[in-house]
């Protein structure tokens, strides 16, 4: 019989499809290793093996014990599959911008899922580590995976993912690129590659731009499961014990919209339906190969599946409101009542924490440059030229409400709701009944995922009115 004892023989051995250059480039040839077609649907099912198998050996994890681990989902399916496949029980503790899918995927495994709010500094009590760290410590038989920090993590990969690679291209691999997010598939990838190489390959980071790792300021940004987001409250920035930062070459930073837009182009040309960090991962490949020579060979990881992804980066709809599709420019957007230099601003947001005081200084300061007297407020405190992404909105701060609380309360005591958002591509016409039905007088103008402009009905009105002197798509979106 042609079969297996176990679905844990079916982790890992994914293969290598060439992918198509867009317009046919004459550099080098590019092989993406499909990850998503692994047992559980990502690369981490291998170190959801190797972790729990690594615990059983030194007895950390005995029978009829409780995996714990803190993940954006990948880590947390590979870990409750595995579990689910010997026996344990698995708690999973997920940020709230992990997508739904990933969420019913882990409840599927029979995992519990536990929910807390993503973008905390790391030194916070409900930031999901420290979260499944006491978990893990409260739960008779409870082992902490700690994927951040686990060696089995960079191993996993050293053992399995780069022998594959080097044996499916025959030794010919010149350039390894993969996302950066626990660090622990390229450096254990990477490793593997280059002592088999002689040090000829090169290893390559694809990461999130405004990821620390390849220089940015930490910002949050959308792509799930690759990068660094560094909360403005960090005192020390710690980074995983299983990045071995001496493996990497070089690191490219990738902004969100390219990579999404990449996605969607894979999946649309090339039958790859794959989720936002192969995106990352793939734009920065196919950069690399545009400056190699055919004789060399590129080989890209995508990680997971776009399957997990479906209501967000394959939603029209969800793309238009965060500002990654441009819409119609045979129509009035809502990106064409902004002007190109105020586009270019991140638009001022107060900190839910602040006092009224505080607060009252910022709106006055807006009301004296002709500016509209609101701002949302977000939780968590923003440094000037930071953009948060849009979802972090606690509330709208107003000076008429304002000035009536007392100086010292809380801000987040005497906020409106939140302003709705409208992406720039939206169609300017369908934008104005959505806000006229809400009530709201200003709705957030969104970019690319991140407040750039207030605007409010009359604004809309003007951009649509006859002869109003701003032609439909004027903006370049």
């Amino acid at each position: 019989m042609d079969a297996h004892d176990s679905l844990l023989e079916l982790i890992g051995n994914t293969p290598l499809v060439r992918l198509r250059a867009p317009g046919g480039g004459d550099g080098a040839p590019v092989y993406a290793k499909l990850e998503y077609l692994s047992a559980g649907g990502s690369v981490k099912d291998r170190i959801g093996l190797r972790m729990i198998e690594e615990a059983e050996r030194s007895g950390a994890l005995r029978p009829g014990g409780t995996v714990v681990e803190a993940t954006s989902g990948n880590t947390g399916a590979g870990l409750a599959m595995v579990a689910a496949a010997k026996g344990y029980r698995a708690v999973v503790v997920l940020p709230d911008k992990s997508s739904a899918e990933k969420i019913a995927t882990l409840r599927a495994y029979g995992a519990e899922v536990v929910v807390r709010p993503g973008g905390l500094p790391q030194h916070d009590p409900e930031h999901v580590v420290n979260v499944a760290e006491r978990i893990a410590a409260g739960t008779p038989g409870g082992w902490f995976a700690g994927q951040y920090g686990n060696p089995a993590n960079p191993e996993a990969h050293y053992l399995t993912t780069g022998p594959e690679i080097w044996r499916q291209t025959d030794g010919r691999v010149t350039h390894l690129v993969s996302c950066v997010g626990t660090g622990g598939t390229i450096s254990g990838t990477g490793r593997f590659l280059k002592e088999s190489s002689g040090g000829r390959v090169r290893v390559i980071g694809a990461d999130p731009t405004a990821s620390v790792y390849s220089g940015g300021d930490g910002r949050p940004y959308f792509v799930e499961a690759a990068g660094r987001f560094r909360h403005p409250e960090t005192a020390e920035d710690v980074w995983p014990d299983s990045y071995h930062q001496e493996v990497v070459d070089q690191l490219l930073p990738v902004p969100d919209r390219e990579a999404l837009h990449t996605i969607r182009r894979l999946a649309r040309e090339e039958g790859l339906l794959v989720g936002g960090s192969s995106g990352t991962a793939v734009a920065a490949a196919l950069r690399v190969a545009a400056g190699l020579g055919p004789q060399e060979l590129v080989v890209v990881i995508l990680p997971d599946s776009g399957r997990q992804y479906l209501s967000k980066y394959f939603n029209d709809e969800w793309m238009l409101q965060h500002g990654f599709l441009d819409g119609d420019p045979a129509a009035p957007r809502v990106g064409d009542a902004v002007p190109a230099a105020e586009r270019e601003r991140p638009l001022p947001y107060l900190h839910h924490r602040a006092t009224v005081a505080q607060a009252l200084a910022a709106l006055r300061e807006r009301a004296a440059a002709g500016a509209a007297p609101v701002l949302p407020a977000g939780p968590a405190p923003v440094a000037p030229g930071r953009q948060p992404t849009v979802p972090e909105l606690a509330g709208t701060a107003t000076l008429d409400r304002l000035a009536a609380a007392a100086p010292a309360d809380p801000l987040a005591d005497h906020l409106d709701p939140p302003l709705p958002r409208l992406g720039t591509g939206r169609d300017a016409a369908a934008a104005l009944a959505e806000l006229e039905d809400s009530g709201a007088p200003l709705a957030v103008v969104v970019h690319d995922g991140h407040g750039v402009a207030l605007i409010g009905p009359d604004g809309l009105r003007t951009l649509l009115a006859p002869n109003a002197g701003n032609a439909p798509g004027s903006s370049g979106r």
